[in-house]
């Protein structure tokens, strides 16, 4: 929706533009991709961008399992969704940079963890090439036409205080960025759906349970902490959970894998003591 809501703004300024998703993992809160192109020209190239001249960073968890400013230009800006000043951002690549708290800002405005508009404000603040004012405006087109009045005005207002909000200075490169192990079999090296077992294949796990490797838990917003004594061993929680990330212990306590929680909050939701509640990472409990 971001994407297309600055190719959008864009087209309302009399330019040309596209843009496109690009998924993996078909889940939510999957990590995924688009692209936008936007030129004074017509645009007749359609293939995904690998050297952006600004890279958007809507989750700063990215960072730390995706080399994300591969490709990004020397010239080239990145806009980071995260609190932290430009200059404590490490992205592996110095270049310009501007972060702004855009999760914060959408919990005020939307009530809720969506980022998509407010991140479209610090676009604006980081370049030019297309005014907050088209922004404001496309979003109130795209989302008001699809949610209503109402939500095309708050997404608007969010667009607004993301670019008063927005911080400029050059990040650090000193992550060591690396592509992540890629599996490209032959026919005959390809498994036959999960009839065969887990095996490794240059160190990526390949078959049934492969995605215990993938850590989920970057996904999410939001932690669980638990009080123990508060819990009656209902075991709510175990069997909601679905990514099985809790676990029972032999005294009837619980541990929770942060690593694979996404933050769903469904633990807490079932739980009939409040023995477990939600809680903004990096917030503190």
């Amino acid at each position: 929706m971001a994407a297309q809501t600055i190719a959008e703004a864009a087209i309302l300024e009399g330019r040309q533009a596209q843009a496109f998703p690009f998924f993996g993992a078909e889940r939510r809160g999957a990590p995924v991709m688009a692209f936008a192109r936007i030129d004074d020209r017509r645009i007749c190239d359609r293939t995904q961008v690998a050297e952006p001249d600004m890279l958007v960073v809507m989750d700063a968890s990215l960072l730390d399992i995706e080399p994300v400013a591969l490709g990004l230009k020397k010239e080239g800006c990145a806009v980071v969704n995260s609190p932290m000043r430009p200059e404590e951002i490490d992205l592996g690549v110095v270049a310009r940079c501007v972060s702004v708290d855009a999760t914060s800002i959408a919990l005020e405005h939307l009530k809720a963890p969506i980022v998509n508009t407010a991140i479209l404000g610090a676009m604006a603040r980081a370049d030019a090439f297309v005014s907050l004012a088209s922004i404001q405006r496309a979003i109130v087109n795209r989302f008001g036409e699809k949610l209503g009045e109402r939500a095309g005005s708050i997404n608007s207002e969010a667009a607004g205080a993301a670019f008063e909000r927005s911080r400029e200075g050059m990040c650090r490169g000193e992550r060591k960025m690396q592509r992540g192990n890629a599996w490209l079999p032959t026919w005959q090296e390809t498994p036959p759906g999960v009839a065969l077992g887990r095996w490794e294949r240059g160190g990526m796990a390949v078959g049934p349970g492969s995605m215990r490797q993938n850590m989920t838990g970057t996904w999410g917003t939001s932690s669980p902490t638990y009080t123990r004594a508060r819990c009656i061993g209902c075991q709510r929680c175990w069997f909601i959970c679905p990514e099985g990330c809790i676990r029972r212990l032999e005294d009837d306590s619980l541990e929770f894998d942060l690593r694979y929680c996404k933050g769903c909050g469904l633990c807490a939701k079932v739980c009939p003591k409040e023995a477990i509640a939600m809680h903004r990472k990096g917030a503190g409990a």
